[in-house]
C-alpha cells in the first residue's frame, strides 16, 4: 500500500472512531452536559488562578502578566484539543490490559498504537475550544502578534501536542508491566501538571530535569518563549529533537511490551 493510500486508509478509520464516540457520548446526554460543564469550569478555574495572582504581582520572572497569560492560554487551547483526542484511551488502554480486550486491538490490521491511542474521542471537549480559542487571541493581540507569529501558531500546537502525546504515551508502556494502570495514569496527569506552568518559575536542577530528561516543561515554554522573542529558534530545535527521541523510545517499549503481555482472556 502507497504512503497515500495508507494515510487515506488511516484518515477513514479514524473518522469511523469519531463517528463511533460520538454516538456513544450522545447516548448518556446527561453525562455529557455534565461533562461539558466540568471542562468550562476547569479552564475557568485555571483562567482566574492566575488571574488573581497578577492582582498581587506585576511581574514573574521578567513575564509580566500579558505574557504570562498568552502562555497559560496556549496550554489551555492544547489541553482542549489534547481532551478531545487523547484523554480518554489512557483510561481504556489500562481497561484493556486487565480484561484482555487488548487482544481484538492487537488483532486489528492497524497498527496497534494507533488502535490504542488513537480509538476513542472525546466530543464533549469541543464546546471548550470556543473560549480557548477566543481568550488566546485575545492575548495574542496584547502581545502584538504579527501575521508570522499567527501563522506559526497552528504548527507549533502541533508540534506541542505532539510532545506531550509521545512522552505520555512512553509512561503508559509502563502499564504493560504493572498491569494496573491508574497508578501510572496519577503519575501522568502530574507530569501535565507541570507542563501548565512555564520553566521560568522552576528551580535549575528541575528545570534541567523535565526539559532534557522528561522534556515536559518544552512542551508550552519553548513555543511561547519562541512567539515572544522569535531569536530563540533554538527551543524549538531541541523540541523537535526530543520528539524524535521519545518516539523511537516508545517504539522499543511498545514492541517489549507486546511480547510480555500476557491476555486475562486466555
Amino acid at each position: 500500500m502507497s504512503f497515500k493510500n495508507e494515510c487515506k486508509h488511516y484518515l477513514s478509520v479514524y473518522s469511523k472512531f469519531v463517528s463511533t464516540s460520538t454516538s456513544v457520548a450522545m447516548s448518556f446526554r446527561t453525562s455529557f452536559v455534565l461533562m461539558i460543564f466540568m471542562d468550562l469550569f476547569f479552564f475557568a478555574s485555571a483562567y482566574f488562578t492566575l488571574d488573581f495572582i497578577f492582582d498581587h504581582v506585576d511581574q514573574v520572572k521578567g513575564w509580566n502578566r500579558d505574557e504570562f497569560m498568552l502562555f497559560l492560554t496556549y496550554m489551555l487551547l492544547m489541553d482542549c484539543f489534547h481532551m478531545i483526542i487523547f484523554s480518554q484511551n489512557f483510561w481504556r488502554f489500562s481497561d484493556d490490559l486487565k480484561s484482555g480486550q487488548l487482544d481484538y486491538t492487537i488483532l486489528r490490521p492497524l497498527n496497534s498504537i494507533f488502535s490504542v491511542f488513537f480509538r476513542y474521542v472525546r466530543p464533549s471537549s469541543l464546546p471548550t475550544l470556543i473560549p480557548a480559542i477566543s481568550i488566546f487571541c485575545y492575548y495574542a493581540n496584547a502581545n502584538g502578534f504579527t501575521l508570522i507569529q499567527w501563522l506559526l501558531v497552528p504548527p507549533l500546537l502541533i508540534l506541542s501536542l505532539t510532545l506531550l502525546a509521545v512522552i505520555e504515551f512512553v509512561i503508559s508502556c509502563a502499564m504493560f508491566w504493572l498491569v494496573e494502570g491508574v497508578g501510572i495514569n496519577f503519575f501522568r496527569m502530574q507530569m501535565q501538571q507541570l507542563s501548565r506552568w512555564p520553566d521560568l518559575i522552576y528551580g535549575t536542577m528541575t528545570k534541567r530535569v523535565f526539559s532534557f530528561f522528561i522534556p515536559i516543561l518544552l512542551i508550552g515554554s519553548a513555543p511561547v518563549r519562541f512567539l515572544l522573542d522569535m531569536s530563540k529558534w533554538h527551543y524549538l530545535l531541541i523540541m523537535v529533537g526530543a520528539t524524535i527521541i521519545f518516539w523511537f523510545v516508545l517504539k522499543i517499549l511498545w514492541e517489549k511490551g507486546l511480547q510480555v503481555y500476557d491476555s486475562a482472556s486466555s
